[in-house]
């Protein structure tokens, strides 16, 4: 279930107070007349299930609300009504399958903002992976995966797509270039160091790598892979199930293959860096082919749900 809390201007609450009334799946209302001081107006309250939040949210728009007053939504962890479990038996469709499009919107407006946190982990996450290409230690690698934040951006460019916000695709392709090339720049610069105190040699790049070659081998398995991982990714977001991000994140190699071809750069191994370059290029394609048809799919589900509601 999610709590809704509006502000409404007192002309207006008879509109709001109908068409919470009138969307499947809502119950506790509440309207507490001139409550609100700023805005000035009425607070309304209502729980409604998870399944029916988008639709209720879109009408709250059309009204004018998000400009005139305030709505905000909260999760509900646990509710003790017999009201609220007939309110989620009354919506159609299940509660993990609902997609609340401004909250996704807004999520991945927040993970796709080019920030120094942003910088900074990204970075981090590339130069462990380095460590690990060079070490050809396979935990390393999976750490740097786990580190690494690029999936946000991913999902803000596949949402984008969807909703059609162009803003929004501009935000997160502009983080996703500048923090790979950011990343890059600062893991070539940190091998140089690191081969300069002995720590990193380009014998060890070049050795046999039986834990980490595949990082610079891509080929149909690599894509069909970050494919699945987009589309898992997804469906994380969208059913605020992030617990699996964890393992789409271990599953794609984009910040290794940034930091092998940022290794095998400073050591002029021009086969590395190109071949490391394909493998981030055709991961980084599969995730936003994937979680954009699977958004899509999503949308054209829920949209079929919602005409069949109505008739």
């Amino acid at each position: 279930m999610l709590h809704l809390r509006l502000i409404t201007p007192s002309g207006r609450t008879d509109e709001v107070v109908r068409l919470i009334e009138n969307t499947v799946g809502t119950t506790h209302l509440v309207v507490l007349p001139g409550a609100a001081r700023n805005p000035s107006g009425d607070v309304v309250m209502c729980d409604v299930a998870r399944e029916a939040g988008d639709e209720l949210l879109t009408g709250l728009q059309k009204l004018g609300l998000d400009t005139t007053g305030s709505i905000a939504v909260e999760n509900i962890d646990l509710s003790l009504s017999k009201r609220a479990d007939q309110a989620e038996a009354d919506a159609p469709g299940e509660g993990a399958d609902a997609v609340l499009w401004e909250h996704l919107t807004e999520e991945t407006h927040e993970e796709s903002t080019l920030s120094v946190t942003y910088l900074a982990f990204i970075t981090l996450a590339t130069m462990l992976a380095a460590c690990g290409v060079v070490l050809d230690n396979a935990v390393l690698i999976v750490g740097a995966m786990a580190v690494g934040p690029e999936f946000g951006p991913l999902a803000g460019i596949c949402t984008a797509a969807v909703q059609r916000a162009p803003r929004l695709a501009l935000r997160s392709l502009i983080a996703l270039l500048v923090g790979f090339a950011v990343a890059m720049a600062v893991t070539a610069g940190f091998s140089l160091f690191m081969d300069a105190v002995g720590l990193f040699t380009k014998d060890r790049l070049e050795a046999d790598r039986p834990n980490t070659g595949f990082i610079y081998a891509p080929d149909w398995f690599s894509f069909v892979v970050a494919v699945l991982a987009g589309a898992a990714g997804t469906l994380s977001l969208t059913s605020a199930k992030s617990g699996a991000l964890v393992g789409v994140a271990i599953s794609v190699t984009t910040v290794p293959a940034a930091a092998n071809a940022a290794v095998a750069l400073i050591y002029g191994d021009a086969h590395q860096t190109l071949r490391s370059s394909e493998q981030l290029l055709l991961n980084l394609l599969g995730i936003v082919l994937a979680g954009t048809l699977t958004l899509l799919l999503q949308k054209w589900l829920w949209s079929t749900q919602r005409k069949r509601t109505a008739a």
